[in-house]
């Protein structure tokens, strides 16, 4: 007797191990056909649930080649490897998620390239203005065109002209602010007009206080508008109305991309600055604190911000302060960046921790442009003695006078303005999506 159940019990142990080796095949040809990734913890549920479901049918002397039994195997390994999938799908995309938290393209270094070339020429863009074509107005050395900047912990697209033209399809891009920001106008519009045929792409720059780039074959357009107050300059008057935005803000409405930058302008002392008197509530002040008349005007930007844009429609883009190289830490025959943390700044903190303040507070979520420190480094990249003064390019006797003439605050092209433009690209790959809206 004793015999007969121990031949009976290696019998259900071998019929057991058959049939999970069968089920375990059975279901291992169903995920492969499925395309899923191997993982071992999904494959595993294969053959722990079945082998469970056996288990428990030979202790209680059910007979485990039942349809009965069987079909419980299979509802038991399904379950598992479903449970097992959606724990695999969720870790990828948790470590997707920690992949762009830590990618911060703003915390990098200058990586200098010999073999690097910059994304377009001078000659192919006509428009650009003499300000910064720094080759061009006979500046002897190249190298600053051949720094890259590298982030520490992720890796920065390439910007390529094409693709963005083809993320703006259909669609507008303004810039408002200074004249950095119209160096950074300058910057895009010169890629994406080398990104196309000739005579497929068309540009009006004549205007100071408007420019525009229209791509034909794309229907997208790049415009700039002279505004470095965002708040309205009435230049005749001289006054500043803190709570009116500028009239030209009508025409931003619409834009799938928008770019501001406002500060220089208002730390302006003596015969540089523009105003006057300041408005606000109806009344007419001269002595209002800077902080307090910056305050009120980035809260001005702001409220039409959350009032005009529709986040899911737009992308909003507010560019950090531009440093200047002067004193010093002057840029006049620099040719290589600064080394390590030894830039002084000199802008108001006072006036950066406004406006970061403004962007934190907004209901639309705008997106912080921070390209000061990443900037800074770059002592070597201003336009200096190779640019203008009043629209007219220096003279030699000038070019002899830089401590009165050299200009320490905007940026050669091709240059760094071109990085500013990259990291921008940068942020719409980095989040995934074909598209900018």
């Amino acid at each position: 007797m004793e015999a007969t159940s121990a031949t009976l019990l290696k019998h259900r142990n071998w019929s057991l191990l058959v049939l999970s080796s069968f089920l375990f095949c059975f279901f291992l040809m169903l995920y492969i056909d499925n395309n899923r990734r191997p993982n071992l913890s999904a494959l595993g549920g294969l053959w722990i649930a079945p082998i469970t479901v056996m288990s428990e049918a030979l202790a209680t002397g059910t007979d485990i080649t039942s349809t009965t039994t069987i079909s419980k195997a299979i509802v038991a390994t399904n379950s598992s490897n479903t449970s097992s999938t959606a724990t695999s799908e969720a870790t990828e995309k948790m470590e997707i998620v920690q992949t762009r938290e830590k990618c911060d393209i703003y915390n990098g270094r200058w990586v200098y390239d010999q073999k690097a070339h910059p994304m377009y020429e001078t000659s192919r863009c006509p428009f650009l203005s003499n300000q910064v074509t720094c080759r061009k107005n006979g500046r002897p050395d190249h190298d600053y065109e051949r720094w890259r900047w590298e982030a520490m912990n992720c890796e920065i697209p390439r910007f390529n002209g094409t693709d963005m033209l083809e993320r703006l399809r259909g669609k507008r891009v303004i810039i408002v602010g200074d004249s950095l920001n119209r160096n950074m106008w300058e910057s895009l519009a010169c890629i994406l007009y080398s990104s196309v045929p000739s005579g497929r792409a068309e540009v009006d720059a004549s205007n100071g206080d408007y420019k525009i780039f229209k791509a034909k074959d794309f229907d997208c357009s790049v415009e700039f508008y002279w505004n470095p107050f965002l708040v309205q300059l009435d230049k005749h008057e001289r006054i500043l109305s803190l709570d009116k935005l500028h009239v030209s803000a009508r025409r931003w409405k619409g834009a799938k991309i928008m770019v501001f930058n406002t500060g220089h302008w208002w730390t302006h002392g003596g015969k540089t600055r523009v105003w006057d008197f300041m408005q606000h509530g109806g009344k007419m002040m001269d002595d209002l604190p800077l902080e307090r008349a910056f305050q009120i005007a980035m809260k001005t930007w702001a409220d039409w911000i959350d009032r005009n844009v529709d986040p899911a429609e737009t992308t909003v883009f507010f560019r950090s302060i531009s440093p200047e190289h002067k004193g010093k830490q002057w840029c006049y025959n620099q040719t290589h960046p600064m080394k390590g943390e030894s830039y002084k700044d000199s802008f108001p903190r006072s006036i950066v921790e406004i406006a970061e303040k403004t962007i934190r507070d907004m209901k639309a979520p705008v997106k912080y442009l921070n390209i000061t420190k990443l900037s800074q480094y770059r002592i070597d990249a201003h336009s200096t003695i190779y640019t203008t003064k009043a629209g007219k390019l220096l003279t030699e006797k000038q070019r002899r006078q830089p401590e009165l003439y050299a200009d320490c605050s905007h940026w050669c092209l091709p240059g760094l303005p071109d990085t500013w433009n990259a990291l921008m690209y940068a942020s719409f790959i980095l989040e995934g999506s074909s598209d900018v809206s």
